[in-house]
C-alpha cells in the first residue's frame, strides 16, 4: 500500500530530515515546514502513479526533494526582499497602499509558481531575457543552445505568462 511505505519512511527518516533542513536553513519552524512539504511532494508523485515508489536510500531521495524546495524557498525570499526594496524606493506619492502590496505581493508569488512549471532551460531563458536584459543570442550562448530553440522556449514562456494573465 502507498500510504504504508510512505509512513515507515517518515517515521524512520523525519527527525533526520528536519535536522537536515535545520542546517540549511537555520529555522526550526521553516525546517519542520518544508520536511512536512517534502513527504507531501512525494506523496502526490505516488498517487500520481498510482504505485509506491521504491527507495532504496530514502535519505539521498529525500535530500534531493528537500534540496529543491530549499532552493525554491531562497528564491521566493529574494524575489519578496526585491519587491520590498523596490516599495522602499518609490516616491511616497507613489507608494502602494497595504492592499496593493499584498496582491502585488501575492501575483508575484503566482508568477513564481507559474514559472516552477517551467521546465529548467525554459525558466533560464525568460529569465535571461526578461530579468537580465540578454539578446537571444547572447542567451543561446550562455545556454550552448540555437538561437532557434531560444525563440521557442520564449515563445512557449510568454504564451504561459499571456495565459496566466488572462486567468488572473
Amino acid at each position: 500500500m502507498i500510504n504504508d511505505d510512505l509512513s515507515q519512511v517518515y517515521a524512520e527518516h523525519n527527525g533526520w530530515l528536519k535536522q537536515w533542513l535545520y542546517r540549511r536553513l537555520g529555522c526550526s519552524a521553516q525546517a519542520a515546514d518544508l520536511a512536512q512539504d517534502t513527504f507531501l511532494r512525494i506523496l502526490q508523485a505516488q498517487q500520481k502513479a498510482g504505485a509506491s515508489l521504491s527507495l532504496q536510500r530514502p535519505r539521498a531521495y529525500l535530500a534531493t526533494v528537500s534540496r529543491r524546495l530549499v532552493h525554491d524557498h531562497f528564491r521566493r525570499q529574494s524575489l519578496e526582499r526585491a519587491y520590498l526594496d523596490m516599495l522602499a524606493q518609490l516616491p511616497e506619492l507613489f507608494a502602494l497602499s497595504a492592499e496593493e502590496q499584498w496582491e502585488m505581493r501575492e501575483t508575484l508569488q503566482q508568477l513564481d509558481a507559474l514559472l516552477d512549471t517551467f521546465k529548467p532551460v525554459v525558466r533560464s531563458v525568460f529569465l535571461l531575457v526578461q530579468l537580465e536584459g540578454l539578446t537571444y543570442i547572447e542567451v543561446a550562448r550562455r545556454l550552448g543552445i540555437g538561437e532557434r530553440t531560444v525563440k521557442r522556449h520564449m515563445a512557449n514562456a510568454l504564451q504561459a505568462c499571456i495565459l496566466f494573465d488572462e486567468d488572473f
